[in-house]
Parts: C-alpha cells; structure tokens; sequence
C-alpha cells in the first residue's frame, strides 16, 4: 500500500492550488495529487480555444510549479474512500493510505432531466475535460449554425468565440437579459448591444422546450413554439458540483449537494477538507448558502484549506463568497464584486447607489481610452460596500478586484472617498475624476 501525508483529489485549480500551499507551507510532508486527466485545462480560459487561443493545447495548466515542489501527481481516478482506515481504492488498483485529505473534484455541467433531446448527436456541454473539449472542436468545424443555450458567462464568451470563428449563433436566455443573472440591466443590456453589434443572434425571456431531430439534432423548439434551425446545440445552462465520491465516502452534503465545509474548509469528517466547486459556499453579505463556482474562489479556498491542515490559522479563513467576476466583449470589460442592486433590495437591504461615467485615461484622447462606469452599492445605515460593477475598458478586471477587496474588508464609503491612489496617463483615469472615487462621491451624499 502506498502512503502519503497529504493526498489532494482534484487536478483543476483547486487541487493545483491546495497540493502547492500544503507542499509550501508544510515541506516535511509527502504531497499526493490524484486526477483524472493527463492535461488540465485553465478553467477561465476554455471558451477562447474556439477562436482566439485556437487550441486546448495553449490553454493548459502547468505541473512545473508542483513537480519542483516535490508534490507526486497520479494520473488515475479513486473509486472508494474508506474513511475510518484513511485510505483510497483508484481506478488502476492502488491502494493509498493518507494523513490528511483535501477534495477538489470540482463541477460538472448541469443538463436538466426533463429537457428532451439532449442526448441526441451533436448536442454539447463546456465540461474541463481536454478530449472532450478537443473532439467538440473537431466537430463544430464543419457546422455553421449553433445554438447557445444560456447566457450567463460560459453562454456569452463562447457564443462571441464562435462567432469570431466565422459561425452563425443564435444565443437563448430565458432570463430577460444575458447575463442579467449578474448584472444589473443597464449593464447587462450594454452588453446585448454589444453582442448583437457584433453579429449573434440574441433571443432573451424565453426558454427552450425541447431539442429536435431523430438521432442528432435538426433544431430546437422556444417555449414561444418558435424553432430554430441548428447543426449544433451547445447547453450552457450551469454547473452542478461533483460530490458522489464524497457523499459516498460519507461527508455531510448541503441542500444544494455541495460538500459541507467550515470557514477553514474542514469537512463532516475529522482530517478531510473540501475547496472550490464540489464544497460549500455562504454569500460574504447575506450568509445565505451560494451557487457561485469560480476559480478565483476556488483558489482561495484551496489556499485556506493547505494552510490549516496541521494546525488552525486564524488569519487564514474564508468568511464567505464575494462572487467576483468579470468577462469582455470586443474592447468592453464588465465586471462584478459583491451584490448587484437588485439583489440587495431582494435581500432586504436599504441601499444608496453610487454611480459614475469617466474615462479611463488622461487626456481621452489617448489611443485607447475608453469610457469607464462605475456603480457602487452601499448600505444605507452602515455606508458599507455592499457590491460594484463595472464597464470599461480591460483595466476594468483589476478595478473590479479593488472594489472586490473593499467589499470584503468591510470598507465604508468614506474609506473610498479617502482613497490615495496612483495615476498615468496612459494606464488609468485622472486623479481628479477618477470613476471609482466619484461614484463613491455620489453615493456619500446619498447618505446625507
């Protein structure tokens, strides 16, 4: 039977991240890294293999950074988890006994039961799997129509893909704007402007009923009982997490079916953690469980748990979900920290907005300038961030990141107001009409 101090289950950003800060932190220790696949794929990454980094190949996570460590890589799948002996069965027959127990098995694509016809040929989900992601590429090359089914993040970025590859996409979203599920609808209907100017065909408010054709599909019937011609279907319609190995094994899942973790990830079960997409998740603001699935969570989470294996770090905790994200269509950036506006009012919050439009370099006449808003969301009573978004140009990614900062180091209005911040030219707004401190202006005096 092989031994291992430290045994991680998962080989995306997750199990690279909590293999490395547990190797890292406790160098003594044996690291093992079991996965599936032989190459792992850049979560964030995968819809721009189908136009703009033209292959998986260019989108791959490097074991460089691991194997250096001293971190021992498995490329097998464990069947069976004995959780009171500590040890795991693979695929292969190994046999492995382990100290402590990190999962990150992650997600997979979520295809409803009752949707009929998704089984048929030439229907398609975005998983993280290489050969999977490798044979779809090598199928839609001859296709020219595709229907995109969902238009949150995954839905968007590989509708705008394939349409830089020269394909027709049609886009449905039964939600009334794409991407309305994280922005508010000034911002997400920007983002149909967009999308539309660039030649998708945007279908919004209205859902799918069933997907047609005898043994692959010929179309896709709207729940207005309009159909839609189609070579290919791609369901971009979320993820779920992968936890059947956990459950089996005996850890305690959520009513979600997330594995059930404690802000230093610990588990149901003594020495077992669980990071990223198969474990739980509170909202930093509501404390309400979250669905949210991303890879920067993913690494921090990975993170908190390498870091309190052996022993408890109070500085290093995760106190819940920001949800930080953000995507671009052509040279627009949109991003997102914390809760949206309608979301807030939902919840129950007495909110404030702050909301300002700039440029995002001084002069604007600079080549690339581009006109930059910022929104921020504040509690009234408190004149705590709540949450902002973002529309610009691509320093909007590393804008939203601050405002994603402030959110979780509860930061007030007048914090921000009280911003000392460093300006150029030709990388950032001006010091005097800087967006993200104005629009904390605005929100100030609507507190008064």
């Amino acid at each position: 039977m092989k031994k291992t101090d430290v045994l991680v289950i998962g080989g995306s950003a997750t199990g690279l991240v909590a293999a490395s800060t547990a190797k890292s932190n406790y160098p003594e220790k044996s690291v093992t890294l079991i996965r599936k696949e032989e190459k792992v794929m850049i979560p964030c990454g995968i819809p721009y293999i189908f136009n703009t980094v033209g292959t998986s190949n260019n989108n791959i996570l490097p074991d460089e950074g691991l194997i250096k460590l001293g971190v021992e890589i498995i490329i097998d799948e464990v069947l069976e988890i004995d959780a009171k002996a500590k040890k795991c069965t693979t695929k292969s027959g190994i046999e492995m006994s382990y100290d402590k127990l990190i999962f990150g098995t992650g997600s997979m694509p979520s295809i409803p039961k009752w949707l009929k016809g998704a089984q048929l040929e030439n229907v398609f989900t975005i998983p993280k799997n290489k050969d999977y992601l490798d044979a779809l590429q090598l199928k839609l090359q001859n296709m020219k129509r595709i229907v995109v089914v969902g238009a949150g993040f995954i839905g968007v970025e590989v509708s705008d893909e394939l349409n830089k590859a020269g394909k027709e996409v049609i886009l449905v979203e039964i939600l009334p704007h794409a991407l309305g599920a994280t922005f508010d609808d000034e911002f997400a209907i920007t983002a149909e402007e967009l999308l539309v100017q660039r030649g998708i065909t945007l279908k919004t408010n209205i859902g799918i009923e069933e997907i047609q054709g005898e043994t692959k599909v010929t179309s896709v019937k709207l729940s207005n009982g309009e159909t839609l011609q189609a070579d290919a279907v791609i369901l971009s319609l979320g993820y779920i997490p992968n936890a059947e190995l956990a459950k089996k094994m005996g850890l305690e899942l959520n009513s979600c079916g997330f594995i059930k973790a404690d802000q230093y990830r610990r588990t149901s079960v003594p020495d077992v953690f669980a990071a990223g997409d198969c474990a739980e998740k509170i909202d930093f603001s509501t404390g309400k469980i979250s669905r949210i699935m991303l890879a920067s969570t993913a690494c921090s989470e990975a993170r908190t748990a390498g870091l309190n294996l052996y022993e408890l770090n109070t500085f290093a905790t995760f106190r819940g979900t920001v949800g930080i994200y953000s995507t671009c269509i052509g040279e627009t950036a949109f991003g997102v920290a914390g809760l949206i506006e309608k979301i807030a009012v939902k919840e129950g919050f007495r909110i404030v907005i702050g909301s300002f439009t700039g440029v995002d370099r001084h002069p604007g006449k600079i080549a690339d300038a581009h006109k930059e808003t910022v929104k921020l969301i504040v509690s009234k009573h408190s004149g705590i961030l709540l949450g902002g978004e973002v529309m610009g140009g691509k320093g909007a990614g590393e804008l939203i990141n601050a405002i994603g900062i402030a959110v979780q180091n509860h930061m007030t209005i007048n914090d921000l107001l009280m911003m000392q911040i460093g300006t150029q030219p030709l990388l950032t707004a001006s010091p005097a009409a800087f967006p993200l401190v104005k629009a904390a202006e605005i929100a100030a005096k609507a507190l008064k």
